[in-house]
């Protein structure tokens, strides 16, 4: 089995000083991370600001190179980190999961150093000028999820400090281990206090929202949490980027090749096991198509190798935590009871380990039903019939909730014309969750505000200043 010991055991403290984090799929302990508290938290913002004006000086070359070798040692200890990722969240090694979450931490940690901000010219006439200029806001304080821990870290991180600002990171109580050795790969190359990280509780994440040492929120997580963090920054007003639930509807036109488009809408809705904000959760199928793409997909769940990360072959994981695999159990039983049909899966899969659930496609399902309203969260996918689109883009956008959509098609143009009525922060046309560190992101509706990535996510973390002459 592969370890990684060395890294591990730089981040873990010993189990009297501890609280214990499970494996995933085995629930035996992996190590102990620390457990920081109001007091902690007050030392690493107080260090952060006493840090920040010189690493603003360093200049955004001197910053940018030093991201680079960050993005070189996380490439280096990939392996290190992907085993330390995939026990504590459960996603397994291969496939689109804990190697391939690493290695994109490395290329976003890349993009952040290499994208251009020039100040920007706004207005000129004769000898008037106007230019906008980006300056570091301060201290950045950074509470992330644990569905991608390493990945969105670094979505916070490296755009926060190659904008000259020092961040303060409270990861998920559920992945701290993984953020922990994330952190550890970044200090060795960082000043000290230009990066905390402070493993704590819920009380500590609200202290964070309100702290008057911290000039910005960045959060990935629930819509409920975010209400709660945009009600607390009203005490420090610090800027805020939201990136909150989704419940992202994908529409299949009538006359669509499904076998073209069976390996991408499968990865669209189960990637990660369905534990991502921007998977599909809701898929509504033309008449003409739709036992096609309901066998297309019972087939691919029915076979895809689903079992302990650290075990290669394995594609799919468990759920990561207790709480979620109740919410899934729940709104299947629901789905089933209320008069769906589950036509592949609908149990857990008790035989891998005590959070897995078998991947599950629910069919003849009401539009109110539990499963297509809520944000699931897990290898489960309601697919609704429709025979008009005008009907399926309206139901498409009753949700509160507007981060990602996905429109499938063979003809293009047509696809286009229904992107264009869809109501999502990204509407992807024959993919879905497909992310690039140039493209910006952000959602929509009760699916959070503010864009991450490229230029738009470096002026989210910078203060704009006009020059007026």
């Amino acid at each position: 089995m592969t370890t990684a010991t060395a890294l591990l055991d730089a981040i873990t403290v010993p189990e009297s000083h501890g609280r214990a984090i499970p494996d995933a799929a085995t629930r035996e302990t992996i190590g102990y991370a620390p457990v920081h508290g109001l007091v902690d938290l007050e030392s690493a913002v107080t260090a952060a600001r006493s840090a920040q004006p010189a690493w603003a000086a360093l200049g955004h070359a001197e910053r940018s190179r030093i991201l680079h070798r960050i993005a070189d040692d996380i490439e280096a200890r990939a392996e290190e980190l992907a085993v330390i990722l995939s026990r504590e969240q459960g996603k397994p090694l291969d496939g689109p999961n804990a190697r391939f979450e690493i290695g994109a931490a490395a290329v976003w940690t890349r993009s952040a150093a290499d994208t251009v901000l020039e100040p920007e010219v706004v207005f000129e006439n004769g000898a008037s000028r106007a230019e906008v200029h980006y300056d570091p806001l301060g201290v950045v304080g950074a509470i992330g999820p644990w569905n991608w821990p390493i990945m969105i870290s670094v979505w916070q991180i490296a755009p926060s400090l190659r904008m000259g600002n020092t961040v303060v990171v409270k990861p998920s109580e559920y992945t701290p281990l993984s953020v922990l050795a994330l952190v550890e790969v970044f200090n060795a190359h960082l000043p000290e206090g230009v990066l905390s990280v402070v493993v704590g509780d819920r009380e500590v994440g609200a202290a964070i929202a309100k702290h008057p040492g911290l000039d910005k929120i960045m959060f990935t997580g629930s819509t409920a949490t975010g209400r709660k963090i945009i009600e607390s920054s009203a005490q420090n007003l610090a800027r805020l980027t939201l990136e909150l639930g989704g419940n992202d509807a994908g529409i299949v036109l009538p006359g669509t090749d499904v076998s073209k488009i069976a390996q991408d809408l499968f990865w669209g809705i189960f990637i990660n096991t369905g534990q991502t904000c921007a998977a599909l959760k809701r898929l509504y199928v033309h008449d003409s198509v739709y036992d096609s793409v309901v066998d297309a997909l019972s087939q691919l769940a029915s076979t895809m190798p689903m079992g302990p990360g650290l075990e290669e072959g394995n594609v799919l994981g468990p759920l990561q935590n207790q709480r979620q695999f109740d919410i899934v159990s729940r709104l299947i039983d629901e789905a089933r009871s209320g008069g769906a049909k589950v036509v592949t899966g609908g149990a857990p899969a008790e035989e891998l380990g005590p959070l897995f659930y078998q991947p599950t496609v629910v069919v003849d399902i009401a539009d109110d039903a539990s499963l297509v309203v809520e944000e699931q969260f897990g290898p489960v996918i309601p697919v609704l019939r429709y025979f008009d689109i005008d009907d399926a883009v309206a139901r498409a956008n009753s949700s509160s909730q507007g981060l990602g959509a996905s429109v499938w098609s063979d003809d293009i143009d047509a696809a286009v014309d229904v992107a264009a009525r869809l109501q999502a922060g990204t509407v992807w046309i024959n993919q879905h969750g497909a992310l690039n560190p140039q493209v910006p992101f952000g959602g929509t509706k009760h699916s959070g505000y503010g864009q991450e990535f490229g230029v738009a996510g470096l002026k989210a973390v910078a203060a704009p200043k006009v020059i007026s002459r």
